[in-house]
């Protein structure tokens, strides 16, 4: 361990693993306060491209911090052989772990959503594409506050390149066709991936899958939605309506992060509403 992060804080035990680190809670010796401590050994980056997503997460997250649904990051210390990044610490689980009991209400994953949208809006505002929107990096403080992490696969889409992304990153059940079949592609990635995360909070499965993860891609590429009568009888026609627009192939069609939370059912919290269409 990094000797500078010691004398500041105290190592405890690891509550997580992120792409690239490991994630310890650490005790603050001078505000008498626990933090999250992801520690990143540099020489297990061989790629080179992992090793620019080193360079560009602590920078990234000292962008967007001061927002209220984003990690927030504290400090980072590096050397030559470990970058140590101290965050606030989520001690209320992850969003992985709420699905994984079941569907949600309508309600409760409309407040999810809201907040995870707005933190996306937050985000793209501010020229950053997470790219790696899934349960796992949507965590919870001690109040429940949602807060949106990991931004390791993290890229800026603003400036003299223009908007559009290249490369293929993210996690099977959650990425967008666009990112698979090798094609530039805009911050709407991010909207796709969060209508996976609002399909499977309201039914409890992925909206494409396979028993690898080829197959999963190719269900992804093939982009069929569908709401099977059984899982989806007492999901509302609002919340599918949303649901078409955010997983929607066209991305020319698909919604931005503010259309998202403009439309009825997310103003309404997830209420029984009746829209056209």
């Amino acid at each position: 361990m990094f000797e500078a992060l010691k004398t500041d804080f105290q190592i405890c035990e690891q509550v997580g693993n992120g792409k690239f680190g490991t994630i310890y809670s650490c005790f603050s010796k001078l505000t008498d306060e626990f933090f999250a401590c992801k520690t990143i050994q540099k020489n297990l980056l061989i790629d080179s491209t992992d090793r620019e997503c080193l360079n560009k997460e602590p920078k990234i997250l000292q962008i967007l911090t001061g927002y209220s649904n984003i990690l927030q990051i504290y400090k980072v210390y590096e050397d030559e052989n470990y970058l140590h990044i101290v965050t606030e610490l989520c001690s209320g689980g992850d969003l992985y772990e709420r699905v994984s009991n079941g569907p949600l209400s309508e309600k409760s994953a409309a407040v999810i959503l809201t907040r995870l949208i707005s933190a996306i809006g937050y985000c793209h505002k501010l020229g950053v594409a997470h790219r790696d929107i899934k349960p796992d990096n949507v965590l919870f403080d001690s109040q429940d506050n949602l807060k949106l992490a990991d931004f390791g696969s993290a890229e800026w889409f603003m400036g003299c390149e223009g908007k559009m992304m290249k490369g293929v990153v993210g996690t099977p059940y959650y990425v967008a066709p666009e990112v698979l079949s090798g094609r530039e592609y805009n911050e709407k990635v991010d909207i796709w991936s969060a209508g996976v995360i609002l399909y499977i909070m309201l039914s409890g499965v992925p909206p494409f899958y396979g028993d690898t993860p080829t197959e999963t891609f190719e269900a992804v590429l093939r982009g069929n939605l569908r709401f099977p009568t059984r899982i989806f009888r007492s999901v509302s026609t609002e919340a599918k309506d949303l649901l078409r627009k955010m997983i929607c192939k066209d991305v020319s069609r698909r919604f931005s992060a503010d259309q998202v939370l403009r439309h009825p059912w997310v103003i309404h919290g997830g209420e029984t509403i009746y829209i056209n269409g």
